[in-house]
């Protein structure tokens, strides 16, 4: 059955393709999210109880998830970014198949092929296919050059700053202490009305 797709079956089976890539790098993403957090939590608990070691241990993983998280947004940024320029390269693909069929249907309706008109057309779609691959190339180049400028001038855990991490760190402690101190809040609220109602009786 696979030997007798049409075009259109075989287009449609690559986009499925490349949407679920897309996908899979998604739940990635959403993944090292979570191990982020979970990393965070491990690092306060270490830093609670003076465990300095496990808490470079831990500061280094969450380094390292950071790293890899945002290496995957890159990635699929250039996954989308690819498939915008092939939904333009689609266009101009029809445009010149629209053409060339409306070059036929003239040269019929007519009689006798005007060579003339479609040697222009023919220029016109080459120049415009050649700029579409000059496009290609620069986008291809510049991807290259950002992938081997991250290998060579940097380490790949160095995308991620020591400064980073340690406010992530502290940004969720101080977060968590406001919970705690809302919570506080409450129950000191709650003391106090339970105590007037305690007078009120007496």
């Amino acid at each position: 059955m696979g030997l007798f797709k049409s075009q259109d079956e075989r287009r449609i089976e690559r986009e499925m393709k490349i949407r679920g890539g897309m996908r899979s790098i998604e739940k990635s993403i959403r993944q090292q999210e979570k191990f982020a957090e979970d990393f965070i939590k491990n690092a306060q608990h270490a830093r609670k109880i003076g465990d300095e070691q496990q808490y470079q241990f831990i500061r280094g993983a969450l380094k390292k998830t950071a790293t890899v998280k945002r290496m995957l947004e890159r990635q699929l940024l250039a996954i989308k970014n690819a498939m915008l320029i092939q939904q333009q390269a689609q266009a101009s693909q029809q445009f010149a198949e629209s053409m060339n069929l409306m070059a036929g249907q003239i040269g019929q309706i007519f009689g006798e092929l005007d060579l003339t008109r479609t040697q222009a057309q023919w220029e016109r779609a080459v120049t415009q296919a050649s700029s579409m691959e000059e496009r290609m190339g620069l986008f291809l180049d510049s991807m290259e050059q950002s992938a081997n400028s991250a290998s060579s001038a940097t380490s790949r855990d160095e995308l991620v700053s020591d400064g980073e991490i340690d406010r992530m760190i502290q940004a969720d402690v101080l977060a968590s202490e406001k919970i705690e101190l809302g919570k506080l809040d409450e129950l000191e609220g709650e003391i106090a009305r339970e105590l007037g109602a305690t007078k009120q009786k007496d």
